[in-house]
């Protein structure tokens, strides 16, 4: 009787540990195959619940395009291929720069020769229509071998910008499948223009895929306008030296009101984010780990201590928008939790004390103002990254920004760090919103902002096996 007791105990207590972590882990499985609209929990922001997209009628992001019957201004055909971990676009990685002026429409054709998983191009920082946006399962299905897509969209704005894969995104963009796009048509003045994509491969950080230094080619005097775009999946800190002053021309694809001299401060160039310098040759740009553009005879700077502030630099301009007269209200809060995804133990990303896939849908409608607190909690740094839209910062950790309207569509969120962030609605579509260390987007550090009345034909998972980053 007493062992029969010992043994009846010892199974309650079994299973009263168990039985939660059974329920956890059941709970945390992701379908097979799920609509992204139709994951976590609608947060109306404060906002009008009415239209929600669950409601028969909807407009589906396949028909969020842009005009057909057009003939392009600009039309390329890029073909991915996949050889070992490497990935190559038209045979080059960082695939080819395309270049376009401000209106124009532009037209790619994306090949799939040989790569596995699929592929897709997603516009970093153009805000195109949404079913061209390149996300697998929410914009479109993934590429197949042997298949193509096309791409068409007008970019609205001048500026630095680049394409990458949104399909198994972490290993395909680290691998190379990316490349720099560049909208001509600003009012930034400069005698050479030099893309600076910046990418590690197998532990060397590169420019342009080139490891140490490359050479600067301007005479003494020419402006140069270096386009730096930072394709890794952490933030870095470019520096200029060689040179008395230098500027910060755009950040994000958004040109910099009235930008004043800087020396002695390197500047952090967010991952996935995009920094235009302004700066008289001869000179010389670091951007750490030895690699840089360095004009003949200039060796390497030593990297300054400080770090310019975006928050003040500049000059102030009207937002085109009242922050204040915000529709929607979100939160946006990161933390970090022992527990299950997809029924896997570990240690993994929340959002607003839930993790993927019970995350929230920030739900919009065309024309809300939407202000949005981002606070970090997690113990990392996390590249924030919104689809379709460019914010601005209102505050970082209380204090109010009094600079240029620093415009962004990436941001980096330090652990510790809360930032208040402002918009408008005017994009429709389901624009996912995820950190840019796209490990972590894999880890379920992803949610999205969608329209209430707009809906998704596209499905994560599925005969496409989409993959949602």
């Amino acid at each position: 009787m007493r062992r029969s007791l010992k043994v009846a105990v010892a199974s309650a207590a079994t299973l009263a540990v168990l039985g939660p972590i059974g329920w956890f882990w059941q709970a945390s499985r992701v379908p097979a195959t799920y609509d992204m609209a139709e994951m976590g929990y609608a947060d109306f922001g404060g906002g009008p619940a009415s239209g929600h997209h669950h409601a028969s009628g909807g407009t589906s992001v396949a028909s969020l395009t842009s005009p057909s019957g057009v003939a392009p201004d600009v039309a390329v055909t890029l073909t991915a291929r996949r050889d070992g971990s490497r990935y190559t676009l038209n045979g080059q990685t960082p695939g080819p720069v395309i270049h376009a002026v401000r209106g124009q429409l532009v037209q790619v054709t994306l090949v799939n020769a040989n790569v596995p998983d699929g592929v897709t191009l997603h516009w970093h920082g153009v805000d195109v229509p949404n079913a061209e946006d390149g996300v697998a399962g929410v914009t479109q299905d993934a590429i197949g071998p042997g298949r193509s897509f096309v791409y068409r969209f007008v970019v609205p704005d001048a500026g630095t910008y680049w394409y990458h894969s949104h399909q198994v995104s972490d290993a395909q963009v680290r691998g190379g499948l990316f490349g720099a796009l560049v909208v001509s048509g600003d009012a930034v003045a400069s005698d050479v223009d030099q893309v600076l994509a910046v990418h590690t491969f197998d532990g060397r950080r590169t420019l342009n895929g080139v490891p140490g230094v490359s050479s600067l080619s301007a005479a003494p005097g020419r402006v140069v306008r270096a386009r730096l775009i930072n394709t890794d999946s952490g933030p870095l800190r470019a520096w200029v030296s060689g040179v008395s002053s230098f500027r910060v021309a755009a950040v994000d694809g958004r040109a910099v009101v009235g930008p004043s001299d800087i020396s002695a401060k390197s500047v952090l160039v967010t991952a996935g984010g995009r920094v235009d310098l302004l700066f008289a040759a001869p000179g010389r740009v670091d951007v750490g780990a030895g690699a840089a553009l360095a004009s003949a005879g200039l060796a390497a700077g030593v990297q300054p201590p400080a770090t310019l502030d975006l928050l003040t630099y500049g000059t102030p301009a009207p937002l085109g928008f009242d922050p204040a007269a915000a529709t929607r209200n979100f939160d946006y809060r990161i933390g970090r939790r022992i527990g299950f995804l997809d029924g896997k133990p570990g240690l993994w990303w929340t959002i607003n004390g839930h993790e993927f896939p019970d995350v929230p849908m920030f739900m919009v409608s065309t024309g809300d103002i939407v202000r949005m607190t981002i606070s970090n909690s997690s113990g990392e740094v996390h590249p924030m990254h919104l689809h379709g839209h460019h914010a601005v910062v209102l505050s970082r950790n209380g204090a109010a920004a009094t600079g240029s309207p620093w415009w962004f569509d990436s941001l980096d969120v330090g652990d510790g760090d809360t930032y208040v962030i402002a918009f408008v609605a005017d994009n429709p579509g389901i624009w996912v919103d995820h950190c840019h260390n796209l490990k972590h987007a894999a880890d379920g550090l992803i949610a999205h902002l969608a329209y209430t009345d707009v809906t998704t034909p596209y499905r994560v998972g599925g005969p496409s096996h989409n993959r949602l980053s």
